[in-house]
């Protein structure tokens, strides 16, 4: 990143910017370069250690895969958000490994976990800000890992297909079962048989891959949010 783009780009997502010593503002300036991806994306990979990422515009998908290849969305991160589970060389406090992938094309400014490690050894409000946005990130973790224990599968796909469709600001949602399975850590077969539950109840109406939304309450009240 060129120098003079600096403190504006980090006064506007590190509140610890002004209280850095010239030399870390410096190491941070020269850490961090911007990075394209695709939609689809692998962004971050277990094992390693991608850096800080800064949402410049687009999503990205946080989750975990397990051995069997199933995944649970853990999160999902938009525009002018920072992740640092992606720096896990950053954070030795924090050992959960995500997967991250970019939801839609998506411009990132990406700094460097090494660089961002030293100067959160060095300075106690970098490290601060560092430990609460981590604890923030893996507290949203925890409650869908409680949604997936305790919840009943009928609540869980009714919240989710409200959440997905209020984001998209539309009655329709273009996913196909394989993919609502993935996003929550579940079974295709088992979001089918839900999805012809909520269909048979005048609830939604599907068609290839898209559903739409008839009778919102009565999805609303099999949610329990409401």
């Amino acid at each position: 990143m060129q120098p003079q783009q600096c403190p504006a780009f980090f006064k506007q997502y590190f509140t610890f910017w002004d209280q850095l010593t010239p030399a870390q503002q410096q190491t941070l300036c020269a850490a961090t370069h911007p990075l394209h991806c695709d939609k689809g994306e692998n962004v971050h990979g277990t094992g390693g250690c991608t850096g800080v990422l800064v949402i410049q515009s687009g999503c990205l998908r946080g989750y975990l895969l397990s051995e069997e290849g199933r995944e649970i969305t853990l999160f999902r991160a938009y525009l002018g958000e920072v992740i640092l589970l992606s720096a896990p060389c950053a954070m030795r406090q924090i050992t959960l490994e995500v997967m991250i992938d970019a939801e839609e094309e998506t411009d990132l400014l990406v700094i460097d976990g090494a660089a961002y490690a030293n100067v959160t050894s060095e300075n106690i409000y970098a490290e601060n800000f560092s430990l609460r946005a981590a604890a923030a990130r893996l507290s949203d973790a925890v409650w869908v890992m409680e949604q997936i224990m305790f919840m009943r599968f009928d609540r869980r796909l009714a919240a989710f297909l409200l959440d997905e469709m209020d984001k998209s600001g539309s009655q329709q949602l273009k996913m196909t079962h394989d993919q609502i399975a993935r996003y929550m850590g579940t079974a295709r077969e088992v979001v089918s048989r839900m999805l012809r539950y909520f269909t048979a109840e005048g609830i939604v109406r599907q068609s290839r891959g898209t559903i739409q939304l008839l009778d919102r309450q009565k999805l609303e009240t099999i949610s329990g949010r409401y």
